[in-house]
């Protein structure tokens, strides 16, 4: 396994736990649809959200969040439609997006309706 995919392994674990511990219920993790991918899906107070996590390692190339580009963003909510479909969910959705900066110590940013 690369280096890089460890470290995104790490920061979708220690983004399920801050939300866990922030009282959201993880659903489902690493969600595929075709080219799609959600890395985290959780509920809280009968809201579906579907979760984008970004890390880096220094904030010297920009912030981890910075990174979402419109391409994938729309990929993400490609992934949520298929996902609303698959599961006939109707109630409300929101997209957010959990990043890390895992420096000398760890931040943890929470973006709630960070995209649509």
């Amino acid at each position: 396994m690369t280096d890089k995919k460890t470290k995104g392994m790490k920061a979708e674990e220690d983004a399920a736990n801050f939300l866990s511990a922030k009282g959201y219920e993880i659903v489902e993790r690493n969600y595929r649809y075709k080219h799609a991918e959600i890395d985290i899906i959780v509920k809280k107070e009968n809201v579906l959200i579907f979760v984008e996590v970004k890390s880096r390692s220094k904030v010297k190339y920009g912030m981890p969040e910075a990174a979402i580009s419109e391409k994938k963003a729309a990929k993400v909510i490609e992934g949520a439609e298929a996902y609303l479909i698959e599961k006939n969910w109707q109630g409300p959705i929101r997209f957010d997006v959990v990043a890390i900066i895992q420096d000398k110590k760890q931040e943890i940013m929470h973006f709630e309706d960070a995209f649509y």
